[in-house]
């Protein structure tokens, strides 16, 4: 049979987008199998030409899919483990039946063969590796360092920003906790640099005494420092060194006459100490711990992940793999691969149990971390009651998301009776509509599958050219759009296509589908009642004349609702932020020339907008550096017709 052509990125073609990022240090040309199951395939042959150095091997069907990336301290050895029968297991024969071709890269390092690995997993996305199902994002708080006054605020994003980032935190409610109280003990900023450059008299946060009023002078630079300082330490889990310094200045406070001060600081101090109080401090302070344990399920295992920041339990989180090759501990090392090379690497992290490749991995996450990173095995003390806690939640995790699939398993077997299909349906995609009386109109595409929603599916499309508040049109557009894209093939053809609406919003679905020639199973529109209650959804299907109203105990109408009020929510979502951003965006910024040191010289002389409103040509030529032309252009933008 002809051999395959390798797909872009693999070693026949090292520049391909696989391997961005990363250029090991020697690349050679890749060693192919035809037909591997053929009687004429010499498999000791191929076996015997392979050298013995590190490198990473890929397995390919015959259409020159790759089905399987794997890394190897010794190619000879581990390719060749595949093709001796007598130590194949049953799991790995499945594969091997579908190899039409296998190719090998050399590199000169197992560190390099791990960061190819790695790179090609991800960009490839094979069958049978282990590949987590969700890319989690993990929230920060982020102190400025280049301020005057430092900003303390929630961040998520890329840690390229100049200034500290503390965490991660597995959850957004634990930030917003800790920056809470963070607030009320210290008082620190967390307004962004327009607000607290423009402010002429303090905040709303400075009167319920959450601020100490920076931006208006109320505070000294060196009382702040003290204060960043402060909570900086706290931060580390360094609360004792906090409150011995607290009680030395109140001491020194008093013994000064300087009684308010004194006060001040006994109450910052006993509002330390209750927060002490309700913290469970696990460990010595400065102590960076990440604890991971795998829980296997069927068909998918559920990694657990615990983080312990300056020696402070933060919480877990989890992770669900799927895995058709793997063992708990293969699922364990690609998890420490995937997340670690994409997430920040603390200084040591816990496993159950000890890997072959731990100090290879532990290696390349020291490289890119900057710190040294220990991967070991814990199996006494409190480092062993984390992984105890941590595989506890994992198994936990692992039953409620067991649980979930088997509802919505039968809830898709009971949608798809109701809608007169001779199948489960296996997607179910719902559009929705938002918008606030026709401003900053926002459509959602939320997507349901066999184990719920489907969030990497999710899609908003911000709806442009139409009358305001014309929700027929709106749904149309977005139909239009999404549906061009799938008839591309860029997503699947869902089984049943929900509306929420009644039969104008079904009818202009119809039109939209039937003008790309795109046929979906059942399209069905969802209403509500007469009253608008939930129980009381009436369901619309295409060339029917009577709505379908099933029983409010029904587990399918359970399913609609749940997949519409996600839709709602989504689109929700978006709208409010679509109209956030239009209304924070200030007329000024329209004025060609008026750029945003000038917007903030025009805002500071005035004390506002509305003091920019009231101003005349001759008020604006006199602020620094607008011209008497360009005061002009300011007038007449915020006058029109006057």
């Amino acid at each position: 049979m002809a051999t395959p052509e390798p797909p872009p990125g693999t070693a026949a073609d090292p520049a391909g987008s696989a391997t961005a990022g990363y250029a090991p240090a020697e690349l050679v040309l890749a060693h192919r199998v035809a037909d591997p199951g053929a009687s004429s395939f010499d498999a000791k042959g191929f076996v015997a030409s392979l050298p013995t150095r590190p490198g990473v091997y890929r397995m390919l069907d015959a259409a020159g899919t790759v089905l399987y990336v794997g890394k190897a301290r010794n190619l000879k050895a581990r390719v060749g483990s595949y093709f001796r029968a007598d130590q194949l297991q049953p799991k790995v024969v499945v594969l091997i039946e579908q190899v039409a071709a296998v190719e090998v890269t050399v590199t000169n390092s197992d560190t390099e063969a791990l960061l190819l690995e790695f790179n090609l997993i991800k960009q490839l996305k094979p069958r049978y590796n282990i590949l987590l199902r969700d890319d989690k994002s993990f929230p920060f708080l982020y102190l400025t360092t280049a301020d005057e006054f430092p900003r303390l605020s929630f961040y998520r994003g890329s840690r390229r920003l100049p200034g500290r980032f503390f965490g991660p935190y597995p959850s957004t409610l634990g930030v917003r906790e800790t920056l809470l109280q963070l607030q009320k003990l210290f008082r620190l900023r967390q307004c962004d640099d327009t607000y607290f450059s423009n402010r002429t008299r303090p905040c709303l946060q400075y009167q319920i005494e959450r601020c100490s009023g920076p931006c208006v002078g109320l505070v000294s630079r060196e009382d702040y420092a003290t204060d960043v300082k402060a909570a900086v330490r706290v931060l580390e889990g360094r609360n004792d060194e906090v409150a011995q310094d607290l009680s030395l200045r109140m001491e020194e406070a008093a013994r000064t006459l300087e009684f308010e001060r004194a006060a001040a600081l006994r109450d910052q101090l006993a509002a330390l100490k209750r927060i002490q109080a309700k913290q469970i401090v696990t460990a010595e302070a400065h102590i960076d711990v990440d604890a991971v344990s795998v829980a296997p399920g069927p068909g998918e295992f559920c990694i657990g992940l615990m983080f312990i920041r300056g020696g402070q339990n933060l919480g877990t989180t989890t992770y669900f793999a799927r895995a058709p090759l793997g063992e708990p501990e293969e699922v364990l090392a690609a998890f420490l691969a995937q997340h670690y090379l994409t997430h920040p690497a603390p200084e040591e992290i816990l496993i159950e149990s000890e890997l072959a490749d731990a100090n290879v991995l532990a290696t390349a996450l020291a490289e890119r971390a900057g710190h040294r990173v220990v991967i070991h095995h814990a199996e006494r003390g409190l480092k062993a009651r984390w992984l105890e806690m941590v595989r506890a939640n994992a198994v936990e995790a692992l039953k409620m998301r067991l649980a979930t699939q088997a509802g919505i398993a039968e809830q898709l077997a009971e949608l798809g009776i109701a809608l007169g299909l001779d199948y489960v349906p296996r997607r179910i995609e719902c559009f929705d509509v938002s918008h606030t009386r026709g401003e900053a109109t926002v459509a959602s595409c939320v997507v349901f599958g066999p184990e719920g929603p489907v969030k990497a599916d999710y899609r908003r499309f911000n709806v442009e050219g139409l009358a305001p508040g014309d929700d027929y049109g709106a749904m149309r557009q977005v139909l239009e759009r999404r549906y061009r894209r799938v008839k591309a093939g860029e997503a699947p053809i869902p089984d049943i296509l929900l509306i929420d609406g009644g039969p104008g919003q079904l009818a202009e679905a119809a039109a939209a589908l039937a003008a790309l020639e795109v046929h979906v199973p059942r399209v069905v529109g969802v209403a509500k009642g007469a009253d608008r209650r939930v129980g009381q959804e009436r369901l619309f299907l295409l060339h029917t004349e009577s709505p379908l109203i099933l029983p409010p105990d029904s587990r399918a109408l359970h399913l609609v609702q749940r997949v519409r009020d996600e839709a709602h929510r989504f689109a929700i979502a978006g709208h409010r932020a679509r109209r956030a951003k239009s209304r924070q965006a200030s007329i000024l910024e329209d004025v060609a020339g008026l750029g945003p040191g000038r917007r903030r010289e025009l805002l500071k002389q005035f004390g506002g907008l509305q003091g920019v409103l009231g101003a005349g040509v001759e008020d604006l030529a006199r602020v620094r550096g607008i011209s008497r032309r360009l005061a002009e252009l300011i007038y007449e933008r915020l006058h029109p017709g006057g």
